[in-house]
């Protein structure tokens, strides 16, 4: 028997909760189906995130305002990119990151998490390039 597709779902950012993630950002949740989830992420200046990996999901990020930085490493290879408004990076699954808000406004970033985000437990604290914030 075929599952029942997915029901239409709206939603305004207005109305979206706002939890804090592994890493310290703040995240905006918003939609999911069944293959992936959406939510924004924001750091407010001088913030440094923890560093992290993904145990089972990879995202997709695309920096809408503020200015910072991106340290990714995996397997092969390590970067740090700028982050500004339009860029676009990925996070393949395995990939340690961590980022960082270097402007005098938040660093705000829309991501899509595939499979959709599975709850506590899925990010695991890795060794990053800069200190991060402790709450």
């Amino acid at each position: 028997m075929n599952a029942a597709p997915a029901t239409f779902a709206t939603l305004h950012a207005d109305d979206a909760g706002v939890v804090s993630a592994p890493d310290g950002a703040s995240v905006q949740v918003l939609l999911s189906l069944q293959g992936g989830s959406m939510a924004t992420f924001s750091l407010q200046p001088g913030q440094v995130s923890e560093p992290v990996t993904h145990r089972g999901v990879e995202e997709l990020w695309f920096v809408i305002s503020g200015c910072g930085r991106m340290w990714r490493r995996d397997t092969t290879h390590e970067q740090i990119v700028t982050l500004e408004p339009g860029l676009c990076l990925s996070l393949p699954l395995g990939t340690e990151f961590q980022f960082r808000c270097d402007g005098d406004a938040p660093l705000r970033v829309v991501a899509v998490t595939m499979p959709p985000w599975p709850g506590p437990g899925e990010a695991a604290r890795v060794t990053g390039p800069w200190q991060p914030d402790r709450d």
